[in-house]
C-alpha cells in the first residue's frame, strides 16, 4: 500500500535507477575484459615481434657467415686452381732441367770423348804406339765411341772416322812392330 500512496493510485513502475545500476557492473567487467585481452594480445604481439627480430638478426648472421664461408670456400678453389698451374709448372720445369741435365751429361760426355781422341792423334804423331792402344781401350772401355760426334763440318773427317782410321793404323803399326820383332 504503500506504493499506491506514493503513486497517487496509479500502477507501481519500477524505478529506473535500479536497471542501469544492475547493467553497470556487468559492462565495466566486460570493458575489463576487453582490456585485459587486448593487452594481452598487445603483449603477446609485442613478444611475436621481439622473438622475431632477435630471430632475423640471428638469420641475417647465418647469411653474413655463409657469405664469408662461400667467399672462403671460392678462395680455396682459386688457390687450389692456381696451385695445380704451380705444380704443373714445376713438373715442366723439373722435365726441362732433367734434359738439360742430360744434354750437359752427354757434351761433357763427348768433350771427354773429343780429348781423349785428341791425345790419341798427339801420341800416334809422336810415334808412341803403345799408349795409343792404352788410350783405345781406354775409349772402347768407357764407351766414349758412342760420344764422338759423327758428322763434321765442310768435308773435314768426322770424328768417328778419324778414331777408326787411327785405331787401324795404331793396330797396324802394332803388327809391324811385333813382326819386327820376332825377326
Amino acid at each position: 500500500m504503500k506504493l499506491e500512496k506514493r503513486n497517487e493510485g496509479g500502477p507501481v513502475e519500477p524505478e529506473e535507477t535500479d536497471t542501469p545500476r544492475g547493467k553497470k557492473p556487468v559492462v565495466v567487467y566486460i570493458m575489463v575484459l576487453f582490456i585485459a585481452a587486448f593487452l594481452l594480445m598487445a603483449w603477446s604481439f609485442a613478444s611475436h615481434q621481439r622473438s622475431n627480430t632477435e630471430a632475423l638478426g640471428r638469420l641475417q648472421s647465418s647469411v653474413t657467415a655463409m657469405r664469408e664461408v662461400q667467399d672462403l670456400q671460392d678462395q680455396v678453389i682459386a688457390l687450389q686452381k692456381e696451385l695445380a698451374k704451380t705444380e704443373k709448372r714445376v713438373e715442366e720445369l723439373e722435365e726441362e732441367t732433367s734434359s738439360r741435365q742430360e744434354a750437359l751429361e752427354d757434351l761433357e760426355k763427348q768433350r771427354e770423348a773429343m780429348q781423349r781422341l785428341y791425345m790419341l792423334q798427339q801420341q800416334y804423331s809422336a810415334g808412341d804406339y803403345t799408349d795409343c792402344r792404352q788410350i783405345i781401350n781406354e775409349f772402347e772401355s768407357f764407351g766414349y765411341v758412342e760420344h764422338l760426334p759423327r758428322l763434321s763440318d765442310s768435308g773435314v773427317t768426322s770424328p768417328t772416322e778419324r778414331y777408326q782410321q787411327l785405331k787401324e793404323a795404331v793396330e797396324l803399326r802394332l803388327a809391324e812392330t811385333q813382326e819386327e820383332a820376332q825377326e
